[in-house]
């Protein structure tokens, strides 16, 4: 295909703040993972597809399968969907107290 530009799983965002190496970031509607830290403005390489542990809401409960969401006010993953992004599913389930879950992103939107 003449037109095919590349696969999308990485993508070369602009940090919309500053990040951290594993850090999520939210461009618009494309949610990644940082694989290396930037600060605003400057270029980051997002990783857009696959499964990563990231910070969530101590008190959200999802069950494996369950749909997580972007806040990007408070940099974390939650279960409330109003005024946040949809990123991926919880690929297990998490109980009340940790603040962090295995989420599978969804990729580019």
């Amino acid at each position: 295909m003449k037109n095919f530009i590349q696969p999308g799983v990485n993508l070369t965002l602009n940090a919309p703040y500053d990040v951290a190496s594993g850090a999520g970031l939210l461009v618009g509607l494309i949610f990644s993972v940082a694989t290396n830290a930037a600060l605003s403005g400057q270029q980051v390489e997002g990783v857009t597809q696959g499964v990563f542990e990231l910070p969530c809401v101590g008190a959200d409960t999802p069950a494996q399968g369950a749909a997580v969401y972007w806040d990007n006010t408070n940099k974390r993953c939650t279960t409330t969907a109003s005024g946040n992004t949809k990123i991926g599913v919880a690929t297990e389930a998490k109980a009340n107290g940790p603040t962090v879950v295995k989420v599978r992103l969804n990729g580019v939107f």
